[in-house]
Formats: structure tokens, sequence, C-alpha cells
């Protein structure tokens, strides 16, 4: 049946359209986008948005969990783990994310290769709310100087065995991996997920600004939770950070909660690289969306308080934070225009893996995956292929 949602602000998100209407057909496509009075009559649905936005749905290429739910640390059986990705995806879209990338971080390659082939099972037949659009393997070949939460006993080298062990387990689900390139074989092991049709990012890595730049210009075309365990910027030693910076087409994940990164750090990287290289990510944890507390994470005491989630040594284990609020902080924070915040969540995102020609876009003939919001970047709708997932 076709929904029909006028009396809207339609963010495209390369344009705003004032007094407007969205027509989803019935085979799950947008079949109008315009003016409200030129919108064709249709015997479906018509729901009356009252001036809200509707806006393309938000994509989150790094998260790890939220509500409870564990994505990709903790080894549970398959069964239980498709449960669990039923409840994470009723209520990640609940935020406005329409589509996600599953993050794993195992201790080892069989755990690893568990989850791949889990994940693949589970993908193939489709989830409730928003979609499993892939896994993005936050690990192993990273460098232990740069772990952050992660135990250095999960990190190692670079192996072309072990890589390809990976890609057969992940039957094309894989769509992003971070790979430290400092690392012995990463320039080999980086290739072969390329000529996969994998995403290599540069993250939790010591490399030099030469090592970054050189890797930048190769394999490597996206960069882990930018200014997160990397070197910081000097005059005389430009580092990763300087190497992003010094790039022309990088796109660049920001952790967007406020608590990883300030937002004047935030407002400055976007005076750089504009708002088209900018990707809002969670980084969210199963921690997201719970009360303060503290919780067990795979053996490992971590400590939720007002919005921060710490390991007893003091290192950030990932945030708690929703897309929807990292585009409210782009916007309140750091002074994005809305426009542009809905755009690091939506468009750049899928343009960054590859999804920019179904995904982040609303024009006619495209898949219905949107979210209404306010301008607070309150959620009050979201639909997947036209189907209404979540409704406040």
């Amino acid at each position: 049946m076709s929904i029909t949602l006028n009396s809207t602000t339609i963010f495209t998100p390369d344009r705003e359209l004032s007094r407007a209407a969205l027509v989803v057909g019935d085979d799950g496509r947008i079949a109008y986008l315009g003016p409200m009075d030129d919108a064709p009559r249709s015997a479906g649905t018509t729901l009356d948005l009252r001036g809200r936005i509707v806006i393309p749905g938000m994509v989150d290429i790094h998260v790890h969990g939220g509500n409870g739910v564990d994505l990709g640390v903790t080894p549970i059986p398959s069964k239980s783990l498709r449960d669990e990705l039923h409840q994470y995806s009723r209520w990640v879209a609940e935020g406005g994310v329409t589509g996600f990338l599953a993050g794993i971080g195992m201790k080892d390659p069989e755990a690893t290769i568990d989850r791949l082939n889990a994940y693949v099972d589970i993908f193939e037949e489709g989830l409730p709310g928003a979609e499993g659009l892939g896994i993005y393997m936050e690990g192993p070949f990273m460098n232990p100087e740069q772990k952050g939460a992660i135990p250095a006993a999960w990190l190692r080298d670079p192996d072309m065995d072990e890589a390809r062990a990976y890609l057969e387990a992940g039957q094309g689900w894989i769509r992003q991996i971070s790979i430290a390139p400092e690392l012995p074989h990463a320039q080999e092991v980086a290739a072969l997920f390329r000529r996969a049709g994998v995403v290599v990012a540069l993250g939790h890595s010591s490399s030099t600004y030469e090592q970054a730049r050189d890797a930048l210009k190769g394999s490597w075309t996206n960069i882990t939770h930018t200014f997160n365990k990397m070197g910081t910027l000097h005059h005389r030693n430009p580092g990763i950070v300087g190497a992003i910076l010094d790039s022309e087409d990088i796109s660049t994940e920001l952790i967007c909660d406020t608590i990883h990164i300030h937002p004047a750090v935030m407002r400055i990287l976007l005076r750089c690289v504009g708002p088209d290289r900018i990707v809002l990510i969670t980084d969210a944890t199963l921690l997201a969306g719970l009360p303060d507390g503290e919780y067990d994470w795979e053996g490992r005491k971590v400590t939720v308080k007002d919005g921060w989630a710490r390991i007893p040594a003091g290192n950030l284990a990932g945030s708690t934070v929703t897309m929807n609020t990292c585009i409210r902080n782009m916007n309140q924070a750091v002074g994005a225009t809305l426009r542009q915040a809905v755009q690091m969540a939506t468009l750049n995102p899928a343009r960054a893996m590859g999804f920019g020609n179904e995904l982040g876009l609303l024009r006619p003939g495209r898949r219905a995956n949107l979210a209404v919001i306010d301008e607070d970047v309150n959620v009050h709708m979201t639909m997947v292929d036209g189907k209404i997932i979540y409704q406040a």
C-alpha cells in the first residue's frame, strides 16, 4: 500500500524542500518528492507530518552494540545472536537508523570466523528493523600501542592466510576493516581486502605522517574515529592528523558525543575538510541506551556515568551515544547546519561504504529508507523499503 507524507520539509540532503510531500509506492520506493500541491493523489495512507522534517535513513558504519546487545565482542550461540540482533535492529530504528555495519572484534581467529559465519546466515535472512548492511572488523590488524579499550592480546600483525580465511567466512558481507599501515605486511593485506571490495580504514595506529599519507594514497580510504587512538598533530611531526588534513578525498569518522572529541576540534575538522567528507558514527557498545551503573563486558568492569563509559584503567570503552544525538551535537554544539549534520549521518557514510547508489539520498526511484525528525532531531518515524518500522 502506498504512503503519502504531507506537510513536511524534506532534506534530500543535497537540497531542502519546504511545504513538500513524499509519496512511497507499493514497491517500497519513492514515487514522488516535491511540492505538496503537485503530489499525485493516492488511494493509500496519507500522514500529515505537521512541518516535521523527512531525512534519509541514518547509516551507522561503526557500532558495536546498544540496549544491552553486544554485536561482536562476546561469543554467544548463533541462535541467541539472531534473537539479540533482531532486538538491536528494532531498538536502533527508534533513533532513525535504517542500516548499520555490525562491528566485531573477537579475541582470536576461531572466534572471529565463528562470528562471521553466524552473521552471514542472519544477514541473508534479513532483520525486522534497521538493515544489517554488513560487517565492520575493528581488528585484529591494529597497533597495540593504540589499543584503547581493546585487549592487547587480541591484536596482531597482518597475515595473508588469516585475512583470506576471514574473507572466505564473510562471503562478501565484510564491508570495512581497520588496519594500521605501519605494521608488517599491512600493505599486502590491505590490498587483498580492497581487491575483495572491502573498505580499508586507517585506525588504532601509530604511523608517521609519511606512512599515513602513503596509505591514504593507496588502499586506505577511510579514517577510524578521527583523533581517537592516533597521534596528535605537531608542527614538526604532523602524524596521522596532519595526513588527514593534507588529504583531498578521504572520509573521516567522528564520534560526535562531545566526550571523545571537544566540539572545537570537530569544528576545526569541519572547516578543514568540509561537510562532504565527515562521517558521523556512534562507536556505541552494548551500554548505549542503558542507565548509569557498573556493567560486566567480556569479563571487564565498565562504568557508565553521564554518558561516559570507562574501564578501570580509565580508557574510554566506546560510547553510549545514538546517531540522532550525533546529528544534534554536530548541529547545536559544533555549528554545522542541520542539513549538513544530516548529510554526515546519511549520505556520507553510505557513499564511504559504496552504498551511495541506493542509500543516503531521497529521490524518486530510490528505496524509501527514511526517518522523520523535528528540529531538535527527535525521531518520530523510521521507514525501511516503504514499511514503517518505528513510529512514536
